[in-house]
């Protein structure tokens, strides 16, 4: 008897990552493939978006496969999609990209752009429109600097995409966006109305179409014939709009109600507090939630998951040995205090220009005692997000821990015994894809739509530890007035790798069309 399933993929920073789930929230099937972003410059990270379909296709072909491999007869339902965001793809009138994907707030190229629009618009005005303030997660910018700097593209750009559209759009050819994806396309979006603020889209988006807006889980068309010829997805079965990974995360875990919190370990951190009311302060992220009637304060750190790559590349360690070294150095990582800023920093400093700094190293010091301080550094970064959250009104009584970075219980204690908080691990933390895939089951359900509970119950709460509070209290207020003691240095040294940079790029450019030339010459 065939089983019934939903299929959910999501396009990360690192990696896609897809999912066949069972009608009752059993995973029958999962796969991955991993890819890197480009980094042209300095300050800039973008991707080929034609990418995002090819690894859908893949995806899907493998999950279907390992389903029948194991002798299961599906019957698709559904598929659901997310992705990284918010990010800008533009293409032409044919979908084609007219130039790589510009990524979300670790792209800090509209810099320029920002300051310019801010002082067109005004600050007030557009944290009225658009809750919140202009900087490098905000799409708009980023749509202006294809503007000014690549012309050419930007007079062949007809439409708006992130990797969750893209995928609807090759899926069913619909042009559409979901609500929380665009509120984010900052200042575009009108937060209160939820719409499209038209004087603006028309004023910096000229010539590009807007697309439908839409609901995350809303259906908005099926696989097409063409599609399904690709990815080997049965036409005509149902796809939604889908939405950014973080949120579809918090789906994932039912971390998407009023009072809750999600931390999502991955690349990067992620935190979405969740309420009634819009909340609006200059050094967080304000959106439109997931569903209908809700309200977010968003922030981000712009390294965590990457910074400790980082580290286990550069020790040539695996993560366990990194982690018991971690472990044994113990609280203060022996004296050191690390900020976290490998990549800029985006809540709640708002410094593309921050870079990481680590005070206080000796010669005694091991790569355990660094490993220790980079966990250490991402969780004083949360705890730094929390508090301003609060600060600006967030009521925060449930905090979900999701992502990769769950999979080790040290880093989890950590981050519970610097901010004080309790923290719960859900059963299934495979993420966007899993909330992706429970969408598509609550949007295709035959009766009463499935229950997250009962899909993703919680494993294990991890707990503060009161004897190391003090300890962890002091070390927050060192690691605040690390930043404050260094900006101005990193600042200029961040001026000073952006021209290394772009000398770098400019050499390996001419050498390119050197290579161009003798491919001719042959």
């Amino acid at each position: 008897m065939p089983k019934r399933c939903t299929l959910g993929v999501d396009i990360g920073t690192s990696s896609s990552k897809g999912v066949l789930v069972a009608a009752d929230g059993a995973i029958l099937a999962t796969a991955s493939v991993a890819h890197e972003v480009q980094r042209p410059q300095a300050g800039m990270v973008e991707m080929d978006g034609r990418i995002w379909w090819h690894e859908f296709a893949e995806l899907s072909r493998r999950l279907l496969a390992e389903a029948s491999a194991l002798g299961v007869e599906v019957e698709l339902a559904g598929v659901g999609v997310s992705g990284m965001g918010p990010c800008v793809l533009l293409a032409d009138d044919d979908d084609e990209p007219v130039r790589p994907a510009i990524l979300y707030g670790v792209d800090t190229r509209a810099a320029a752009q920002i300051e310019w629009m801010s002082q067109q618009l005004g600050i007030d005005e557009i944290t009225r429109v658009g809750g919140s303030t202009l900087t490098s997660q905000a799409g708009g910018p980023k749509i202006r600097w294809v503007a000014d700097e690549e012309p050419e593209a930007f007079a062949r750009a007809r439409r708006l995409f992130m990797p969750a559209s893209w995928l609807a759009r090759k899926l069913t050819g619909a042009y559409v966006l979901d609500h929380q994806s665009a509120s984010q396309v900052s200042p575009l979006y009108d937060i209160e109305a939820e719409a499209w603020h038209e004087p603006w889209w028309g004023r910096f988006a000229g010539g590009i179409e807007a697309p439908r807006l839409v609901w995350a889980g809303d259906i908005v068309g099926a696989v097409t014939d063409e599609a399904s010829a690709v990815c080997g997805i049965p036409a005509g079965t149902p796809v939604i709009a889908g939405t950014i990974d973080a949120w579809s995360e918090a789906v994932s875990v039912g971390a998407h109600g009023s009072g809750d919190l999600m931390l999502m370990y991955g690349t990067t951190m992620f935190l979405i507090a969740t309420g009634d009311e819009t909340l609006r302060t200059p050094s967080m992220w304000t959106t439109v939630g997931a569903f209908e009637g809700t309200r977010n304060l968003a922030g981000g750190l712009a390294t965590s998951g990457a910074l400790t790559a980082w580290l286990k590349g550069l020790t040539a360690a695996d993560y366990p040995t990194l982690l018991a070294e971690a472990a044994e150095s113990g609280v203060g990582a022996r004296g050191l205090v690390m900020l976290p800023y490998f990549a800029g920093e985006r809540t709640p400093i708002l410094d593309p220009d921050a870079r990481g700094v680590v005070a206080g190293l000796t010669l005694s010091h091991t790569r355990g005692d660094l490993y220790r301080a980079a966990l250490e550094a991402t969780a004083l970064g949360v705890r730094h997000n929390v508090e301003t959250m609060r600060a600006a009104g967030a009521d925060i009584r449930r905090i979900v821990a999701v992502g990769g970075g769950t999979q080790g219980v040290l880093w989890l204690q950590i981050v519970s015994d610097v901010t004080g908080l309790e923290q719960e691990v859900p059963q299934t933390t495979i993420g966007a894809s899993y909330g992706a895939a429970f969408l598509a089951a609550t949007a295709t359900a035959d009766v009463a739509p499935p229950s997250i509970a009962d899909w993703n119950p919680v494993a294990s709460t991890i707990r503060p530890r009161p004897e190391v509070a003090a300890d962890y209290d002091v070390l927050f207020e060192r690691y605040l007035r690390l930043y404050a003691a260094t900006a101005g240095l990193v600042h200029e040294l961040a001026q000073v790798q952006r021209e290394a940079g772009e000398s770098a790029h400019d050499h390996d450019s001419a050498d390119d069309h050197d290579n161009d030339r003798q491919e001719d010459a042959r």
